[in-house]
């Protein structure tokens, strides 16, 4: 694993030593002030290399190319607002997902699987465990997006998030976000409108540079990737880890999100 992941920069192999403990401080307090923690440079240039070559073919002959217009929640309704409320407007998401089971032996899936990344997360996270998921289709994906393609504004259904970039994007590809937006007690749905409208200073842009392992607490902070330009297209890998073991998504949920049932 040394040949794909800077272990010398990311000691995570050696769980317990004096620099593995400063590596989880330092991401638990990146966390706590920004609610994400960035490791860039996690990834080999090399192993950034072998992944894209392994990923990119299979990417232009198989990926499910998911197009949908939603809202920030994902639903079609929220108890208390109106239809026609700006918290409730719709955006646009397009991208291209290829699934562990099409790429298992990937540099990738390499990593989801390594078992030391799931102990460190969870001693980032103040989880007493993080298990991969069992599902052949959601553990590990990787997604594409092409000229004027993006992720737009939504909450996270999960806790948290944790992705690796693959490549940036000839332009654009700016992570934006506002953290901290609702609780559970309070959903907060006109400062929702107001950071949609632009009304909200406290937005905030970043870029992540390829081979950048990302940990984000997306669940209750508004995010968005903004849309890409020019010929390289931007390739990122989601790892899903739940603190339980042998989560699948329902047949219904696989459909939804990759066109086929495992």
């Amino acid at each position: 694993m040394d040949q794909i992941i800077d272990l010398d920069r990311y000691p995570l192999d050696r769980p317990g030593s004096p620099d593995w403990l400063a590596l989880v401080d330092n991401a638990r307090a990146e966390i706590a002030a920004s609610g994400m923690a960035n490791l860039p440079g996690f990834l080999r240039p090399a192993a950034l290399a072998q992944a894209l070559a392994e990923i990119v073919p299979v990417m232009d002959r198989l990926a499910f190319v998911h197009r949908r217009a939603h809202n920030v929640y994902f639903t079609d309704s929220v108890a208390g607002l109106s239809p026609d409320h700006p918290a409730l407007a719709k955006v646009e998401t397009i991208n291209h997902t290829v699934c562990w089971d099409q790429i298992p032996t990937s540099v990738p899936a390499w990593v989801y699987d390594w078992p030391p990344l799931a102990v460190f997360l969870a001693a980032v996270l103040g989880k007493s465990a993080l298990f991969p998921m069992r599902d052949a289709l959601a553990r590990m994906n990787v997604m594409k997006y092409g000229h004027g393609e993006a992720l737009n504004w939504h909450f996270d259904r999960s806790e948290f998030t944790t992705t690796l970039l693959l490549q940036e994007p000839s332009g654009g590809g700016r992570n934006e976000y506002r953290a901290n937006l609702r609780s559970a007690a309070d959903p907060n749905h006109d400062g929702v409108a107001a950071a949609l409208e632009g009304r909200d200073p406290e937005v905030k842009s970043f870029a992540m540079a390829a081979g950048t392992l990302n940990i984000f607490l997306g669940r209750d902070t508004l995010h968005r990737v903004t849309r890409c330009e020019g010929e390289r297209a931007r390739y990122i890998a989601v790892f899903s880890y739940y603190d339980r073991p042998a989560v699948c998504f329902t047949k219904e949920e696989q459909v939804g999100f990759y066109g086929r049932a495992a």
